[in-house]
């Protein structure tokens, strides 16, 4: 059997171009995930910014002014801070958990990001269950914090550990019934259905209006999950030193303060797309006649405004939860811990039943 060498030279060629088509293919799988990586980087670095600025603001403080314009680069420059800092380790903890912690806690909510609809076309896994995936790995961030203050081998850390799965424990539940609520509303687990049932009544269909309770339910459960003030529990400083982050330095420290913010972001943007119409821009006709037909723009330029009607909601709620950590002050564990069984799981529970009630009904 004889084979020519320009045989081979094709044979080669097609197995080359057929190599080149996978290596292209895994480069355009990869490029809307560091995409959307790259886009909540700068949104964190933003809410840090916003957060120092009103903080500046409610206390008559100038705030940060040095770094970069307007001070929008000191997070930047104390990120890079502890980068470069050194990584401590507790000599008589746990070291595998207390390297792992950290990082569980903020892989659990970047992976919660991909089922977040930013505009009708630009979701990064548009699922059927796309909520309650969310609930689901979000779960998994309170595992870390509880390796971590474990991990330790510190009483202030491991209390702060043990607060911060009471805490998630408390509040998820009430925060799932309000989700549950919204699902049955719009008979659907998918967040794009979610926010096209909201379109079609205009602003009015907003999931707001119809379900208020449920909304403030969900407000302060998304909260308490931040761990913000007032429900700071894990990490306060007057009790616990610093919680689950006592003896934490450098990169891991750092890892805390993200995983914060990105839950914070996270929540923001599950109000907007559950409760406040997603990309929708849903304003009164008094003030935006039919003639515009913002919503049914298509294309790049559909898209963008989507993006930017989505983003004006979301920080317009991380305005609320920022001044109300500066307004607020700390409850104690108890109070904590009563609000979210005594008081919000009934009322939650009367809000999924009304609104089963209302669909059956309905039929």
């Amino acid at each position: 059997m004889i084979i020519y060498t320009t045989e081979v030279e094709d044979i080669n060629s097609f197995y080359t171009l057929e190599s080149l088509k996978e290596i292209y293919g895994i480069i355009w799988m990869l490029v809307p995930i560091l995409t959307l990586v790259l886009g909540i980087t700068i949104g964190v670095l933003v809410i840090v910014w916003l957060e120092r600025e009103i903080s500046a603001a409610i206390q008559q403080r100038i705030g940060p002014e040095y770094a970069g314009p307007l001070g929008i680069l000191q997070a930047l420059a104390d990120g890079t801070k502890l980068l470069f800092k050194e990584n401590i380790l507790p000599s008589r903890g746990n070291t595998r958990l207390f390297s792992i912690g950290p990082a569980i806690a903020v892989i659990s909510i970047l992976l919660s990001f991909s089922v977040i609809p930013f505009s009708s076309r630009l979701i990064l896994a548009d699922l059927n269950i796309g909520i309650f995936l969310w609930i689901a790995i979000s779960s998994i961030a309170p595992v870390g914090l509880l390796m971590s203050g474990y991990g330790s081998n510190n009483k202030y850390s491991f209390l702060g550990g043990l607060r911060a799965a009471a805490q998630s424990i408390s509040y998820e539940i009430p925060l799932t019934l309000c989700v549950l609520s919204i699902s049955l509303l719009s008979n659907s687990s998918s967040t794009v259905d979610i926010v096209e049932a909201q379109s079609k009544y205009g602003f009015w269909g907003w999931n707001l209006w119809r379900q208020p309770i449920g909304f403030i339910i969900f407000l302060i459960s998304s909260l308490a999950k931040c761990e913000r003030l007032p429900f700071d529990l894990p990490e306060a400083e007057e009790e616990l030193v610093a919680g689950y982050q006592t003896e934490y330095s450098g990169i891991k420290f750092g890892l805390f303060y993200v995983a914060s913010y990105l839950n914070l972001l996270l929540s923001s943007l599950f109000v907007t797309v559950l409760y406040l119409g997603g990309w929708n821009i849903s304003i009164p006709y008094v003030f935006v006649p039919e003639l515009f037909e913002i919503n049914k723009i298509n294309g790049i330029i559909g898209t963008t405004i989507g993006i930017f009607i989505t983003l004006a909601k979301t920080y317009l709620f991380l305005f609320i939860s920022i001044a109300t950590r500066w307004t607020l002050p700390r409850l104690r564990m108890d109070q904590l811990l009563n609000l979210g069984w005594k008081f919000l799981l009934p009322i939650s529970l009367g809000n999924l039943l009304l609104t089963t009630s209302f669909q059956l009904l309905s039929l």
